[in-house]
């Protein structure tokens, strides 16, 4: 492989003592492929550990960006559980259409291309953190929120010092799939309250029946009405026969 001088890699790497991180991917791909001009990669290995500290430098445990060869890439490394860490090294421009481990630190720039994305994290996902997904992942549609932690346990401290943003509306204007099933009921009540978010394209919705009920407060609540006016397909987990008015809440559903 001498001679390769184009590689496009999106790995992800479970069961593994270590990261991957720019030192192997230097030492262990570069070295071997002289020639090579273009690297584009996406690796995330987790590690199953209680401290993330242990062999990280302290410099290293939330974002770096740096160069390897002629290319730029950055590292995070976030928990996936209270006991598994993972850690992500991608090039950027980052040119895939999925993302799979974000958490609550990313970097501030632009995946233009990512349509599917699954968030997870220990920490809470405070209103602020959806801001910055949408403004990050403009063409993003499809999402899955895997993260058990109340937004009340928002430390406000993690909050811009811009008030104004934990009040406004955070706008998917692509987002057709959502997927809460994993995730705390504050994260279906952030997608499908008005007046925290705009899902004009959603059609997809998978998420626990009980969840459901309580956010529209047992499917009369018009603030979140609007938000499942399109949803064509609804995957309700641990559902008790419906109730008539669950199929009011879903009109396009009902005429199906």
């Amino acid at each position: 492989m001498t001679c390769l001088e184009k590689l496009t890699l999106y790995l992800r790497i479970k069961n593994r003592g270590t990261f991957i991180d720019s030192t192997h991917l230097q030492n262990e791909i570069l070295f071997y492929m002289p020639r090579l001009h273009s690297f584009s990669f996406y690796i995330s290995t987790y590690d199953d550990t209680a401290d993330l500290f242990r062999y990280m430098p302290s410099q290293d445990i939330q974002r770096t960006t740096t160069n390897i060869g002629h290319q730029r890439m950055t590292k995070i490394i976030n928990y996936s559980t209270s006991r598994q860490a993972v850690c992500c090294v991608f090039s950027l421009p980052f040119v895939f259409d999925h993302f799979h481990e974000i958490g609550n630190i990313f970097p501030d720039v632009v995946f233009k291309y990512v349509t599917y994305m699954m968030v997870q994290d220990v920490v809470p996902f405070n209103h602020e953190f959806f801001i910055r997904v949408a403004r990050s992942f403009p063409l993003l549609g499809q999402l899955r929120i895997l993260n058990l932690e109340s937004q009340s346990a928002c430390n406000v401290s993690t909050l811009s010092s811009d008030d104004s943003q934990a009040y406004s509306v955070v706008k998917y204007p692509h987002l057709t799939s959502l997927d809460v099933v994993k995730a705390n009921i504050d994260y279906l009540e952030e997608f499908l309250n008005e007046t925290k978010a705009s899902v004009p394209c959603l059609t997809r919705l998978i998420a626990n029946y009980n969840d459901f009920k309580i956010v529209t407060k047992n499917f009369i609540q018009e603030e979140t009405r609007r938000n499942c006016m399109k949803i064509t397909q609804c995957i309700m987990m641990n559902s008790s026969p419906f109730a008539a008015d669950y199929y009011h809440y879903f009109p396009s559903l009902y005429r199906l």
